[in-house]
């Protein structure tokens, strides 16, 4: 068994909780030895990723706002974070079997990311069944995955425009949802978005820390170089409040962070 090979398999499995075991399983067997070709150049599939049929996907201005102040709506929201995380336990397998010529730190990067993401579908998932609900039951967006696909020809952009910034609006987002839930008196919410903040901060660093990588290798800076690809490439824009402390975790420069903040 090789990683990236192994991964795209992982990637192309349908049933969710059985992508989140295999990528959780895959980790654990690249930590005991695994093969690694990093210059092998893969067929993509004709079906990527692999996902059931539900959730329905909608456009995203379609998806409703739900309040977590009544059994349903706390259902809803918690749903359409675990549907984030569905889509980055995909992202992160996707970055493995596409990019070739990558140092191999960069596979297992990503494929400790795939893990953590597995974990945190899977504990809102569980806890989506105490409130009657799974995986599915809700309709949801593909905002994340399209920009997966617009990025597939530059691993520069993927790791510019996904991990640095759609994932990181999460470490913004974050803190203000388990206010929410705390207020609603859901505490094992407020537990899961711990992990997953503590986590996300990590998973952001390691696409700064890429990106920063790949922009040495071209000689290229990275602070002109991020408008330019925002515009090239469609990323939406990021809007305040952001989350200093988490982003300043994450690797964002002193300068980078001023630049969100100026707008």
């Amino acid at each position: 068994m090789e990683l990236r090979d192994r991964a795209l398999q992982v990637l192309c499995l349908v049933p969710p909780a059985d992508k989140a075991q295999a990528a959780r399983s895959l980790f654990d067997a690249a930590q005991v030895g695994l093969a690694l070709d990093a210059q092998r150049v893969f067929e993509q599939p004709l079906a990527l990723p692999g996902r059931p049929d539900r959730p329905r996907l909608v456009p995203t201005l379609q998806v409703p706002k739900r309040s977590p102040f009544t059994i349903d709506g706390r259902a809803a929201l918690l749903h359409a974070i675990a549907h984030i995380e569905f889509n980055a336990i995909n992202l992160a397998l996707d970055a493995i079997w596409r990019f070739p010529g990558m140092p191999d730190a960069f596979y297992r990067d990503w494929l400790k990311v795939a893990a953590e993401e597995a974990l945190h579908f899977t504990l809102l998932n569980d806890h989506l069944q105490t409130l009657n609900c799974s995986y599915g039951d809700f309709d949801a967006h593909d905002g994340l995955w399209t920009m997966a696909e617009r990025t597939a020809g530059d691993v520069l952009a993927r790791m510019a425009l996904v991990p640095r910034t759609l994932e990181a609006r999460g470490l913004d987002a974050t803190p203000p949802l388990q206010a929410k839930f705390a207020r609603a008196g859901d505490q094992r919410s407020v537990e899961i978005l711990e992990v997953i903040l503590r986590d996300e901060i990590g998973h952001v660093e390691i696409g700064n820390r890429w990106y920063r990588h790949l922009c040495r290798e071209r000689g290229l800076d990275p602070i002109s170089l991020y408008p330019q690809l925002v515009a090239q490439y469609e990323a939406p824009r990021l809007r305040p409040p952001f989350n200093i402390a988490a982003r300043s975790a994450a690797g964002f420069s002193a300068e980078e962070l001023a630049y969100l903040q100026a707008g």
